[in-house]
């Protein structure tokens, strides 16, 4: 997961995260602010998920919204016969 994608898109993908994670107020949005740590420490916080847990819903969320580079479009390869 590239997080500095989750940065720069911060401004696009925090009503996502606040519609995914309704628990979320506010300031909470204000201090992830697009970065992983506070994401992972506020989900552990309002919803009690482990580190692994939090860790896994991230990385669903930023393949989800194409913030991955695990989402990112993979070429095809040919081969001539």
């Amino acid at each position: 997961m590239d997080s500095n994608q989750l940065v720069g898109k911060w401004d696009v993908l925090k009503g996502q995260v606040k519609e995914k994670w309704g628990k979320f107020t506010n300031d909470d949005i204000m201090v992830i602010h697009g970065k992983k740590d506070q994401l992972l420490g506020k989900l552990k916080e309002r919803y009690g998920y482990s580190e692994e847990q939090a860790n896994r819903e991230i990385g669903k969320f930023m393949t989800d919204c194409g913030c991955s580079s695990d989402s990112q479009p993979k070429t095809k390869k040919t081969t001539k016969h």
